[in-house]
């Protein structure tokens, strides 16, 4: 296309037209059905054979032909739930904002300014409020316009299916452009004028409104204001995404429509719907599987539950038999004890006895043995000399105890005098020791130390500190110079590798297309790396998309081959079987394998031999024409892939050849081929031979230019990205040795600054030192006066302590006058003595037969008790022995036992204790002994035979693992946490069941209502064309998978089936849509909506009936903006006084004068033309 430069506002014009005198209905042309038969086989044979014909991008935006595409669609709905609503909401139809007096919806576009974009140098012109036609010849930038209003309010390129980067939209040859829109303003405020300016050479952009500089995210919240919807396909369908609308998923179709049309809060009630009932089944099934765990645990716990009881049963006994070997022979001591004491006393009893009557005996037969041949005395004289004699004894014992008590107390007094004398001799030689030290300590204290002041050395270290603070603060900064130098270091080193990994990658070609593709398309690049990590779920080969897979060895037909393939075809992954394509399908579309919700492009067809159309010519034809072979031929991919690259893309029929090409001939040949016209390449020329569907049906060709090839020449490295990434690494190389020489610098200075610091320190460790020593001598003294006081405090308590002479004249007079008590009691102890001897003497004289007498019977009763005292001696013997081997049995049990039974038998031991202390206090009081409630006070006896029987009752029963008791414990923990767990999510679940039904109950009737309008509309839509449509809502227990089903049918020997992006073929895909479309536009919300190019593949009786119908549903009174974009009309159609048809006009060459281009003056001219040849003829 050729422009003028220096008056680029002539380069385009776009010329309004209003058919505002049209007449409806004028002429219109019978169709007989055996015409359109045979215009529905030229329509499957020549339009969708080789996937082109009106497919064509006008825009040469992709440069290649469109094959059918079968996609699946990515669409993002709202998201943002609203609140919940108290009530049942009573659904209305929500009208759109009201309309001003201008006609003009608030929202709706009222004014487009381009400048230098796409295929526009400067253009603008104003759409009326209801349909607007954009009309015009392919390639003049009808889709500009759709790519304009997308841009311009500020959504993503993403958008269009076309260009991803911004800039890309620029004019080819220009700098700077921009995009000016101007919509309609709510009631009372002025219009929103939004400006977006684009750079060539910059992939960002920036936004003006109203003349102010604004952000991309106050653009999107005044769309969001006007329920602009350019990301609904419901509402915005360009060119390049009119195939996608029949891939969308009947879930996204269901989304998709909500935000379009109906009640505003559907779309948020829905989302809450899909969180909840998420939330719901993952609370369910938690519940499911804690309720199952929980089960199972008790079915496991009651499974050794009699186990647990036989293991405690166990336990118990072991335990019984542990305190019952610890009490049996504690009682056997205490018993033995017992006895022990019994015999004890017995034992004593009987040796006093015999130890008296020896004593008694002794004096009686030595008397009897010095007096034996004395003769007897008077009665009466024995028996008075031994009533005195017994007072005497009797005065006598008193004067003997009364001496014991004296002596003792000499006793006391001589060891007192003894020990006073010991410490006499210990207090001189602490006096001495003390005097000594005393005198030491003087000795130091006079010794003169030369000290320094402590304000001298305070001062010099101040000036040591100043002096030093200016190379600390120089050592400072340049360790933080150094520090800083350091992490450039690392950073640079790290950059460095970065970029040389980076080059290492460039090298390599695969990595580099993968990268490549990533930029372009990122959830195609991670869909290709996670197929290479999961190759083992798939039956057969699944095929990379080509633009990895398909190569193009000879670099002369890249741009050839790239040309025939679309952004679709070069990201789509081929499958080899259905199950395979359904993986695929499930793991990527479905099942968010990436992580994110992405929608990959995916293929399979079966290999059927109708599917397979043949080439057109023979290979001899194709040297005589001058070409060089097919695009197939200049191919290289795996060999399963070939049958992708002819079904869909006709590879193998679109020739190849030099600009020697006889282009006539050429199409006169492929016109003629019996498998139906093709398309063919000379030199850089790209030509679409189709067939006349009118008329003779001559042969027809469009023309095309090939584009320089880009995704089949990105193997070789980008020439500008190495020299980027190769000065990249030289600066960071040069950036690393200035940071070297740098750190060599500070790190020499940093040395010279330590060594002067180092300096300093020394100066001030001295300082420290002198101190210390001053501190040391301070202290050293201050030691020496504290010792020297105690010291002397000591020496005065000795020297004023009584006097060891006066102390021991003191004790000697008490032993003095003790000692004479003692005397006068043994004179009168004599006295006594001498008289008992001769009253003795007297009575034994007199007393001899009597004396021997009473000697035999005393031996006799010495000789009996004497019996008993050995009898009683052998049994303590006895008892003794075995009451020490018992005591040590009894402590040895104690000592052997574990805690618990020592505990047990501590508390049994403290109870019998207390209760044995309390029994001899009541018998001593003559009280009632106390309650033996609960006290042990089993005897030996009773404890072995209880031991016993717990020895049995062990032995019969079975041995258990004793961690069953563990496991069933923990177990019944977990038992307990779960059950809470299982009680608190039943509550949650309850709680989002009743948020799941209030939002249904509001949900699902709007829904219902608005599906029923629309489904009225499109189905009578159908039936005015002659074929069937309705519109079902799917229902589904995932509120996620809720859809909108479109069933159609075109014959009548068909059934209503589901519109799929394969089953239906394009034209009647087209058709449904648009009728969808139509059906959507009196129930939407959006301000406008948008189709372009919907009318591709029908056949003249469909695209006039969905003409007229457009017409008449976009120019009713309630009807908003509506833009329709079309390459071509049919004669005679339907037109309406609101709509407003805008032509587009382009060529080589335009009027230097701007009426001369302007369509109503032609129009108008023509006319008035007419009316004057029709006045003339008349």
């Amino acid at each position: 296309m050729k422009v003028k430069a220096e008056k680029p506002v002539k380069a385009e014009k776009v010329s309004k037209v209003k058919a505002e005198d049209a007449k409806q209905n004028k002429g219109k042309r019978r169709v007989r059905d055996e015409e359109e038969d045979d215009e529905r086989r030229d329509e499957s044979m020549g339009g969708d054979a080789d996937g082109n014909g009106d497919d064509l991008d006008e825009e040469g935006a992709s440069g290649s032909p469109k094959g059918r595409k079968r996609t699946r669609l990515n669409t993002n709905g709202d998201s943002h739930p609203a609140d919940d609503d108290d009530d049942v909401i009573e659904h209305e139809r929500v009208a759109t904002l009201p309309r001003d007096t201008d006609g003009f919806i608030p929202g709706s576009i009222v004014r487009i300014q381009l400048q230098s974009f796409v295929t526009y140098d400067w253009v603008e012109f104003r759409p009326g409020p209801y349909l607007n036609m954009i009309i015009g010849p392919n390639g003049t930038g009808k889709s500009s316009i759709a790519c304009a209003i997308c841009l311009g309010l500020g959504w993503s390129p993403q958008i269009l299916g076309r260009a991803n980067e911004i800039n890309s939209f620029v004019k080819q040859g220009k700098t700077s452009g921009h995009i000016e829109i101007e919509l309609k303003g709510p009631e009372g405020k002025p219009n929103l004028v939004i400006r977006r300016n684009l750079t060539s050479t910059s992939k960002t952009s920036t936004f003006t409104l109203n003349g102010a500089a604004a952000t991309g995210r106050e653009i999107s919240s005044q769309m969001a204001a006007l329920n602009v919807q350019i990301g609904n396909l419901c509402t915005f369908l360009p060119q390049d995404k009119v195939s996608e609308f029949a891939a969308m998923s009947p879930q996204d179709l269901l989304k998709e429509t909500q935000r379009a049309a109906g009640d505003q809060n559907l779309t948020a009630w829905h989302t809450t719907l899909i969180e909840a009932g998420a939330d719901m089944k993952k609370i369910n099934d938690l519940i499911k599987s804690e309720t199952d765990q929980l089960k199972q645990m008790r079915e496991r716990n009651e499974a050794i539950e009699r186990d647990v009881q036989r293991c405690l049963e166990r336990q118990k006994i072991e335990q019984e038999i542990a305190l019952l070997e610890v009490l049996v022979p504690v009682q056997r001591y205490r018993e033995a004890r017992e006895k022990y004491q019994i015999v004890k006393a017995e034992q004593r009893r009987c040796h006093n006895k015999v130890v008296a009557l020896k004593d008694k005996n002794a004096p009686a037969h030595d008397l009897l043995k010095r007096f034996a041949l004395q003769h007897k005395k008077l009665e009466k004289d024995r028996e008075d000399s031994k009533r005195s004699t017994q007072s005497k004894f009797k005065k006598i014992n008193e004067r003997w105890n009364e001496d014991e008590k004296l002596e003792n107390d000499v006793e006391d007094l001589n060891l007192k005098l003894e020990t006073l004398e010991s410490e006499e001799k210990d207090r001189s030689a602490k006096i001495k020791r003390i005097r000594a030290n005393i005198d030491s300590i003087r000795e130091e204290l006079a010794k003169e130390v030369k000290l320094e002041k402590e304000e001298d050395l305070a001062r010099e270290m101040n000036e040591v500190r100043h002096e030093r603070q200016n190379v600390i603060g120089r050592k400072r900064l340049l360790e933080a110079e150094m520090k800083t130098n350091l992490d450039q270091e690392y950073r640079s080193k790290s950059q460095l590798q970065q970029s040389q990994e980076e080059l290492r990658r460039l090298d390599n070609v695969e990595v580099r297309k993968l990268q490549m593709l990533s930029r372009w398309d990122r959830d195609t690049a991670d869909a290709v790396t996670w197929y290479r990590n999961n190759k083992d779920k798939f039956k057969m080969e699944v095929f990379e998309p080509p633009y990895l897979s398909v190569n193009v060895p000879d670099r002369a037909f890249a741009s050839a081959v790239e040309m025939a393939f679309s952004a679709n075809n070069m990201k789509t992954f081929v499958a080899q079987c259905q199950e395979d394509y359904d993986t695929l399908n499930r793991n990527l579309n479905d099942n968010q394998v990436l992580g994110r919700k992405v929608w990959v492009t995916t293929w399979y067809r079966a290999r059927i031999d109708r599917l397979f159309v043949p080439q057109p010519m023979e290979r001899d034809e194709l040297a005589r024409l001058g070409f060089s072979g097919y695009l197939l031929d200049y191919v290289t991919c795996p060999q399963g892939l070939e049958w992708f690259l002819q079904v869909e893309l006709n590879l193998h029929r679109i020739a190849v050849g030099s600009h020697n090409v006889d282009v006539n001939r050429a199409m006169d040949t492929v016109c003629q081929s019996r498998t139906g016209p093709a398309n063919f390449i000379a030199g850089t020329t790209y030509n679409i031979v189709t067939r006349s569907r009118y008329g003779k049906k001559l042969a027809q060709n469009m023309t095309r230019d090939i584009g320089e090839a880009k995704s089949f020449v990105a193997a070789s490295v980008d020439p500008e990205l190495k020299n980027r990434i190769d000065g990249e690494i030289a600066e960071h190389k040069q950036r690393l040795d200035m940071l070297k020489e740098e750190h060599d610098d500070l790190r020499y200075k940093l040395s010279a600054v330590e060594a002067e610091d180092s300096k300093f320190q020394q100066r001030a460790n001295d300082i420290n030192a002198r101190r210390e020593a001053i501190q040391r001598e301070v202290q050293r003294r201050t030691t020496l006066t504290t010792r020297q006081k105690r010291d002397e405090g000591a020496l005065r308590v000795l020297l004023n302590a009584p006097s060891v002479e006066q102390e021991r004249a003191q004790i000697k007079k008490g032993i003095y006058k003790i000692s004479k008590q003692r005397i006068a009691i043994v004179k009168e102890y004599k006295e006594y003595a001498k008289s008992i001897i001769e009253e003795q003497s007297r009575a034994t004289r007199a007393n001899h037969a009597a004396l021997k007498e009473l000697c035999n019977r005393k031996d006799e009763r010495y000789n009996v008790a004497l019996a008993e005292f050995n009898r009683a001696d052998e049994a303590f013997k006895a008892i003794k022995a075995e009451s020490k081997q018992l005591l040590l049995d009894s402590r040895n049990a104690i000592d052997n036992c574990d805690p618990d039974t020592n505990k047990l038998y501590e508390e049994i031991q403290n109870a019998r204790f207390q209760y044995d202390q309390k029994l001899e206090e009541a018998e001593a009081a003559g009280t009632a002994p106390p309650s033996d409630q609960g006290i042990d006070l089993r005897s030996t006896q009773d404890l072995e035979a209880e031991f016993d029987a717990q020895k049995a009752q062990l032995e019969i029963m079975l041995n258990t693992n004793p961690g069953v008791i563990e496991e069933y414990e923990k177990r019944k923990r977990d038992i307990e946490a779960l059950e809470r767990t299982v009680e608190q999510k039943q509550s949650n679940a309850q709680r989002v069941e009743q948020k799941i039904k209030k939002a249904r109950d509001n949900w699902e009737p709007a829904l219902e209502q608005l599906v029923a309008r629309i489904g009225e509309k499109f189905s009578a839509a159908f039936d005015r064309i002659g074929c069937a449509g309705e519109i079902r809502i799917g229902q589904h227990e995932d509120y996620d998978k809720w859809t909108i089903d479109i069933l159609v049918k075109f014959r009548d020997d068909e059934k209503l089936q589901l519109l799929t992006s394969q089953r239906q073929s394009g034209g009647e895909r087209s058709l449904t849509t648009i009728l969808y479309l139509m059906s959507l536009t009196e129930q939407a919300r959006a301000p406008f909506s948008l189709v372009d190019e919907i009318n591709q593949g029908m056949d003249q009786r469909a695209e006039r009936a969905v003409h007229n119908n457009m017409v008449e549903t976009t120019c009713k009174e309630e009807s908003g903006q509506y833009f329709l974009i079309t390459p071509k009309l049919l004669a005679d159609l339907q037109y309406h006084k609101r709509m407003k048809v805008l032509c587009v006009n382009n060529g080589e060459w335009l009027p230097e004068e701007r009426g001369l281009g302007n369509m109503m003056n032609m129009i108008e001219g023509y006319v008035d033309r007419q009316k004057h040849r029709a006045a003339n003829s008349a």
